[in-house]
């Protein structure tokens, strides 16, 4: 079973700690920065940091990696406003982003969520993977809290900031996508030959059942696991070849997804 992995290992390798960067150029007004690094991935998300002084630094935005050029190795980064520490009585400065200030990446890619069909499933995968698992428990119990028994893509950033966990791997029809949880960027696709017996909705965990709002998205009860991960991966992820041509081998009900890309045939 190791080899199914390998490439899974490959990309925790070469993200295996943080990725720190200086900005090189910032246009506050558009929020929009850049910075020059040897590899980084598009999708991957993180923040910038702002030294205040010789001894104390501010994380001023969120930041992800909108595009990246591989020959002049420029990073295209779009700035918002910073969610990940909210505490009324902490006190708060009017700093912008500047040159030289530093943008950090892979917070958090060594813990991780895994979204599965069934608890067979969840322990093959959990077991070959040597990460920090955050149990699927505590994304059920933000799930039940936010009242969406169907996830939403908030649902997974809320999961994020509550748990600093910055990566999830979802299984859909024998292959597991790597992610960036607040992105849900695409970062590889690996083979998972596992014979699905029993799905469990919205995911494998011990919690029997998700309170649910009364209207809204995500409020409704989930019919079915795959198509709804599928249309939350092909809504962040229009011009992936791999992923277009795995829907397109995959039973031909979803086949209804491959119109959403923003690529050929």
């Amino acid at each position: 079973m190791k080899y199914i992995f390998l490439s899974i290992l490959m990309v925790l390798s070469l993200n295996a700690g943080l990725l720190k960067s200086p900005i090189i150029m910032v246009d506050n007004e558009n929020e929009v920065a850049t910075l020059k690094v040897d590899k980084i991935d598009v999708g991957m998300s993180g923040f910038v940091v702002h030294a205040i002084s010789k001894n104390h630094s501010s994380i001023l935005k969120n930041a992800v990696v909108a595009s990246y050029n591989a020959s002049t190795k420029i990073a295209t980064l779009k700035l918002s406003e910073y969610n990940g520490l909210k505490n009324n009585s902490l006190p708060t400065g009017k700093w912008s982003v500047v040159p030289g200030d530093i943008a950090v990446f892979a917070f958090g890619y060594s813990r991780a969520l895994l979204i599965a069909p069934s608890e067979e499933i969840y322990y093959r995968i959990s077991k070959s993977v040597n990460l920090e698992w955050i149990h699927p428990d505590m994304f059920a119990t933000i799930l039940s809290f936010n009242g969406h028994p169907t996830p939403q893509k908030s649902d997974f950033s809320a999961m994020s900031i509550a748990t600093s966990v910055g990566l999830v791997f979802v299984y859909l029809d024998e292959k597991v996508y790597m992610l960036d949880i607040k992105t849900f960027k695409i970062f590889s696709i690996t083979d998972a030959p596992f014979k699905q017996n029993s799905t469990k909705l919205p995911f494998y965990s011990r919690v029997n059942e998700i309170e649910s709002n009364w209207w809204g998205a995500g409020s409704s009860e989930m019919d079915e696991y795959a198509p709804h991960y599928y249309e939350l991966l092909v809504e962040y992820n229009k011009r992936n070849q791999e992923l277009f041509n795995a829907i397109k081998k995959a039973n031909p009900k979803l086949h209804y997804l491959l119109s959403r890309f923003e690529i050929g045939n």
